[in-house]
């Protein structure tokens, strides 16, 4: 598909989740896509649900995910749309992320995620406008 004049390739990893890498290094190969090209979308501990942060490289802060694409391209060049779902209170994370979130952070989630997609063609033309937006619509 073509978005702002740019063709734009959607990837749903069917892998794994800590070995994304595998599915993304593969696409970037065929279609010569660059590290730098390339928007992961991922959930982040870090950051509270209803809130989403965008932002380009950095470590993999213990996203197994994040941290296999890093191996895989060989590089942490590449930007992140981090969607929040909160810390959990126990020391389970693992759990916490297996399992399925709350009704009430799931509509938060769901509603960051649609807000990213609105907002697809300028987070393509410019970054720093997007995170600007992005970064504001905290509601949470």
């Amino acid at each position: 598909m073509t978005i702002c004049n740019y063709n734009v390739r959607l990837l749903v990893p069917t892998t794994f989740m800590n070995l994304s890498g595998k599915s993304v290094e593969n696409m970037s190969k065929f279609y010569s896509i660059n590290p730098e090209e390339i928007l992961v979308a991922h959930d982040e501990l870090d950051i509270k649900p209803g809130n989403v942060k965008l932002k380009f490289g950095g470590g993999h802060n213990g996203h197994n995910g994040i941290k296999d694409i890093i191996s895989r391209l060989g590089n942490n060049n590449f930007h992140r749309l981090r969607i929040g779902i909160g810390r959990p209170d126990e020391k389970n994370i693992i759990k916490f992320v297996l399992n399925k979130p709350s009704f009430f952070d799931k509509k938060l989630i769901n509603s960051v995620i649609y807000d990213a997609v609105r907002y697809t063609d300028i987070i393509i033309k410019d970054t720093i406008k997007a995170m600007s937006i992005l970064h504001s619509l905290k509601k949470n």
